[in-house]
Order: C-alpha cells, then sequence, then structure tokens
C-alpha cells in the first residue's frame, strides 16, 4: 500500500528536470514589448515638444472655449467654468509628464552607451599612439646609425683630401698603377 502511494506522488509530480527550460506559464496580463512602447513614448515625446503641438493645441482650446460661449446654450457642452477642458488638459498633461521622462530616460542610456563607446574608441586611439611613437623613436635611434646623404658625401670629401695629399707627398709616374700595359 505504501509502495503504491510513493507511485501515486511520483505520477502526479512530474519530475524537476533541470537541464531542460520551463515551460511558459500562462499570464494573466498581456505581454508587451517593453522597446516599443519605449519607441512610441518617444515619438510622442518629440510630437508634444514641438510648434506643431503647440499650435493645435492652442487651437484646440481656443476653439472649445469659443464654441461654448458663442455657440446656443442647447449645442455647449461645457459651460464658463470649463471644468470638462480642465479635466482634459489635466489628463493630457498627467500623461505626458511620464512618457517625457520615459524618452529621456531612454536617451540617457544611449547616451550612456555612446560615452562608454567614445571612451574605448579613445583609448585604442591613445594606445596607437603611444605605440607609433615608440615606433618614431625606433626610427630615429635606428637613422642615427644609418649614413646620410650629407655623411657620405663628407666622407669622400675627407678621402679625396687623403688621396690628393698622397699623391703630393709620393708623386710617381703615369705607368706606375695603371694596369693597361697589363692586358
Amino acid at each position: 500500500m505504501a509502495a503504491e502511494r510513493t507511485q501515486d506522488r511520483e505520477r502526479s509530480v512530474p519530475r524537476i528536470r533541470l537541464d531542460l527550460p520551463r515551460e511558459r506559464r500562462t499570464r494573466l496580463l498581456p505581454e508587451y514589448d517593453p522597446e516599443a512602447f519605449g519607441r512610441l513614448s518617444e515619438r510622442i515625446a518629440r510630437f508634444l515638444g514641438t510648434g506643431r503641438f503647440l499650435v493645435w493645441m492652442t487651437l484646440t482650446v481656443v476653439v472649445w472655449i469659443g464654441w461654448n460661449i458663442f455657440a446656443p446654450v442647447s449645442l455647449r457642452f461645457d459651460e464658463y467654468p470649463f471644468i470638462f477642458l480642465t479635466l482634459a488638459l489635466s489628463l493630457q498633461a498627467s500623461y505626458a509628464a511620464p512618457l517625457i521622462l520615459l524618452a529621456q530616460n531612454r536617451q540617457d542610456d544611449r547616451d550612456r552607451v555612446n560615452l562608454e563607446q567614445d571612451r574605448k574608441q579613445n583609448e585604442r586611439s591613445i594606445a596607437d599612439t603611444e605605440y607609433l611613437t615608440r615606433e618614431i623613436a625606433a626610427l630615429r635611434m635606428g637613422l642615427g646609425e644609418v649614413a646620410t646623404r650629407d655623411w657620405i658625401r663628407s666622407e669622400l670629401q675627407d678621402l679625396i683630401k687623403e688621396l690628393e695629399e698622397r699623391r703630393d707627398l709620393f708623386p710617381s709616374g703615369e705607368d706606375r698603377g695603371s694596369d693597361v700595359p697589363d692586358r
């Protein structure tokens, strides 16, 4: 009897395997893409910051107030204290502020990523500059040991002077030092 109970328990409780991902649970709330919502909020915030929005908002308020003052009493929908207009503007402001803050936060995140990439690029540029500086210094040191045209010219002039001095000290005949008769 006890063996049957443990077998029943094993059958009713699924074995948890750590090498397999969990099955997706059904959610009561709908899922949404936070990036899509962020992009939408940025578009709205961008529109709220334009002159076009201000013109449309001003025209809407002017038409609203004008309609509710000059229209026949039976067609007015928001009398003088304009409570419904105040409610609409408050609702618009209560949604605009968080959307603008969300857009600013996303912009801050992008700026932070760009700043980090710029910092890494600057570090690479500094490393490259230091490497090139070391290479140029090594080339300059190597050039210090290389014979330049001016140095070779001065050495040849010194040798010519030395040969001329020897010729003046030891004058010799024309055939000495010539190999023409040997041919």
